[in-house]
Protein backbone atom coordinates (compact mmCIF):
# COMPACT_ATOMS: atom_id res chain seq x y z
CA UNK A 1 0.00 0.00 0.00
CA UNK A 2 1.63 3.41 -0.88
CA UNK A 3 1.99 5.80 2.39
CA UNK A 4 -1.06 8.10 1.12
CA UNK A 5 -3.24 5.50 0.94
CA UNK A 6 -1.92 4.09 4.29
CA UNK A 7 -2.10 7.89 5.77
CA UNK A 8 -5.85 8.24 4.41
CA UNK A 9 -6.88 4.81 5.66
CA UNK A 10 -5.24 5.18 9.17
CA UNK A 11 -6.86 8.75 9.53
CA UNK A 12 -10.27 8.50 8.40
CA UNK A 13 -11.14 6.33 11.65
CA UNK A 14 -9.32 8.78 13.93
CA UNK A 15 -11.00 11.34 12.20
CA UNK A 16 -14.43 9.83 12.71
CA UNK A 17 -13.62 8.94 16.13
CA UNK A 18 -12.92 12.25 16.63
CA UNK A 19 -15.87 13.78 15.41
CA UNK A 20 -18.16 11.30 17.37
CA UNK A 21 -16.24 12.74 20.22
CA UNK A 22 -17.63 16.19 19.63
CA UNK A 23 -21.29 15.65 18.48
CA UNK A 24 -21.57 13.41 21.92
CA UNK A 25 -20.30 16.17 23.83
CA UNK A 26 -22.07 18.62 22.18
CA UNK A 27 -25.12 16.65 24.23
CA UNK A 28 -23.41 16.72 27.64
CA UNK A 29 -23.48 19.52 29.86
CA UNK A 30 -20.47 21.47 30.38
CA UNK A 31 -18.40 20.52 33.44
CA UNK A 32 -18.79 22.77 36.28
CA UNK A 33 -15.31 24.62 37.11
CA UNK A 34 -13.73 24.66 40.62
CA UNK A 35 -13.28 27.90 41.33
CA UNK A 36 -10.19 29.60 40.63
CA UNK A 37 -8.07 30.68 43.31
CA UNK A 38 -7.63 34.66 44.22
CA UNK A 39 -4.08 36.28 43.70
CA UNK A 40 -2.44 38.77 45.93
CA UNK A 41 -2.33 42.29 44.30
CA UNK A 42 0.47 45.08 45.50
CA UNK A 43 -1.58 47.98 47.76
CA UNK A 44 -1.87 50.12 44.75
CA UNK A 45 -3.66 47.61 42.58
CA UNK A 46 -5.47 46.58 45.26
CA UNK A 47 -6.73 49.95 45.77
CA UNK A 48 -8.38 50.05 42.54
CA UNK A 49 -10.36 47.03 43.45
CA UNK A 50 -11.26 48.37 46.44
CA UNK A 51 -12.33 52.09 45.76
CA UNK A 52 -14.37 50.47 42.66
CA UNK A 53 -16.30 48.41 45.54
CA UNK A 54 -16.77 51.42 47.30
CA UNK A 55 -18.16 53.58 44.69
CA UNK A 56 -20.24 50.74 43.54
CA UNK A 57 -22.24 49.90 46.89
CA UNK A 58 -22.69 53.75 47.24
CA UNK A 59 -24.17 53.71 43.66
CA UNK A 60 -21.98 56.96 42.91
CA UNK A 61 -21.61 57.00 39.04
CA UNK A 62 -19.78 59.91 38.96
CA UNK A 63 -16.79 58.28 41.65
CA UNK A 64 -16.59 55.79 39.65
CA UNK A 65 -16.02 57.16 36.73
CA UNK A 66 -13.02 59.08 38.16
CA UNK A 67 -11.55 55.82 38.87
CA UNK A 68 -11.01 55.84 35.15
CA UNK A 69 -8.77 57.41 32.66
CA UNK A 70 -9.89 60.28 31.28
CA UNK A 71 -10.20 58.17 27.65
CA UNK A 72 -11.35 55.27 29.01
CA UNK A 73 -14.07 52.26 28.38
CA UNK A 74 -16.72 50.36 29.82
CA UNK A 75 -17.54 48.10 28.15
CA UNK A 76 -21.02 45.95 29.36
CA UNK A 77 -22.92 43.19 28.06
CA UNK A 78 -25.64 44.25 25.63
CA UNK A 79 -24.83 47.35 26.10
CA UNK A 80 -22.86 49.79 23.55
CA UNK A 81 -19.26 50.98 24.63
CA UNK A 82 -18.90 54.23 26.81
CA UNK A 83 -15.88 56.16 26.07
CA UNK A 84 -14.43 58.88 28.12
CA UNK A 85 -15.68 59.81 32.17
CA UNK A 86 -19.02 61.74 31.23
CA UNK A 87 -20.21 58.61 29.01
CA UNK A 88 -18.29 56.57 31.98
CA UNK A 89 -20.59 58.04 34.50
CA UNK A 90 -23.87 58.23 32.19
CA UNK A 91 -23.16 54.52 31.99
CA UNK A 92 -23.04 53.75 35.53
CA UNK A 93 -25.81 56.16 36.50
CA UNK A 94 -28.51 53.93 38.41
CA UNK A 95 -26.04 50.61 38.59
CA UNK A 96 -24.64 49.63 41.98
CA UNK A 97 -26.17 49.96 45.19
CA UNK A 98 -25.05 46.59 46.15
CA UNK A 99 -22.51 44.95 47.58
CA UNK A 100 -20.07 44.00 45.62
CA UNK A 101 -17.17 41.71 45.77
CA UNK A 102 -14.07 41.90 43.11
CA UNK A 103 -11.15 39.41 43.28
CA UNK A 104 -8.08 39.25 41.07
CA UNK A 105 -7.10 35.38 39.53
CA UNK A 106 -4.31 37.27 36.96
CA UNK A 107 -2.59 40.67 37.18
CA UNK A 108 0.58 41.67 35.44
CA UNK A 109 2.19 45.51 35.04
CA UNK A 110 5.09 46.99 33.05
CA UNK A 111 5.93 50.49 33.76
CA UNK A 112 2.50 52.45 32.75
CA UNK A 113 0.10 49.92 31.55
CA UNK A 114 -1.72 46.87 33.21
CA UNK A 115 -4.15 44.16 33.63
CA UNK A 116 -6.21 42.67 36.10
CA UNK A 117 -8.65 39.82 35.18
CA UNK A 118 -11.01 39.10 37.55
CA UNK A 119 -14.17 37.25 39.17
CA UNK A 120 -17.28 38.87 40.86
CA UNK A 121 -19.69 38.51 43.47
CA UNK A 122 -22.80 40.35 44.93
CA UNK A 123 -24.67 40.37 48.47
CA UNK A 124 -24.99 36.90 50.41
CA UNK A 125 -24.19 35.02 47.33
CA UNK A 126 -21.50 32.52 47.42
CA UNK A 127 -19.09 32.25 44.99
CA UNK A 128 -18.42 34.05 41.51
CA UNK A 129 -21.00 35.52 39.75
CA UNK A 130 -19.22 37.06 37.02
CA UNK A 131 -15.79 37.61 35.48
CA UNK A 132 -14.29 40.70 34.57
CA UNK A 133 -11.06 42.48 32.93
CA UNK A 134 -9.27 45.55 33.92
CA UNK A 135 -6.51 47.01 31.95
CA UNK A 136 -4.69 50.26 33.65
CA UNK A 137 -2.84 52.98 32.55
CA UNK A 138 -1.12 55.65 34.64
CA UNK A 139 0.99 58.62 34.36
CA UNK A 140 5.01 57.54 35.41
CA UNK A 141 4.72 57.32 38.97
CA UNK A 142 1.26 58.16 39.47
CA UNK A 143 -1.97 56.30 40.18
CA UNK A 144 -3.10 53.51 38.87
CA UNK A 145 -6.47 54.07 36.26
CA UNK A 146 -9.14 52.41 34.47
CA UNK A 147 -8.60 52.32 31.04
CA UNK A 148 -11.34 49.74 30.21
CA UNK A 149 -13.91 47.38 31.97
CA UNK A 150 -15.08 44.53 30.43
CA UNK A 151 -17.38 42.21 32.47
CA UNK A 152 -20.22 39.35 31.52
CA UNK A 153 -21.96 37.08 34.45
CA UNK A 154 -20.91 33.60 34.44
CA UNK A 155 -24.79 32.26 33.90
CA UNK A 156 -26.93 33.19 31.37
CA UNK A 157 -29.44 35.51 31.75
CA UNK A 158 -32.59 34.12 33.23
CA UNK A 159 -35.67 34.28 30.71
CA UNK A 160 -39.10 34.19 31.75
CA UNK A 161 -40.79 31.00 30.52
CA UNK A 162 -41.71 30.47 27.14
CA UNK A 163 -39.15 33.54 26.42
CA UNK A 164 -36.52 32.29 23.72
CA UNK A 165 -32.75 33.34 23.61
CA UNK A 166 -31.65 35.85 20.70
CA UNK A 167 -30.95 33.57 17.75
CA UNK A 168 -26.86 34.92 16.61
Amino acid sequence: MCRTALAIALATPLAAAALAGRIAAQGAPPPTPAEMPSVALVPELALVLRDYEAAWRRGDAAALARLFAEDGFVLQGERAPARGREAIEAAYAGQGGAPLRLRALAVATADTVGYIIGAYGFGDATGDQGKFTLTLRRQTGGPWLIFSDMDNPSQPPRRPPGQSAPSQ
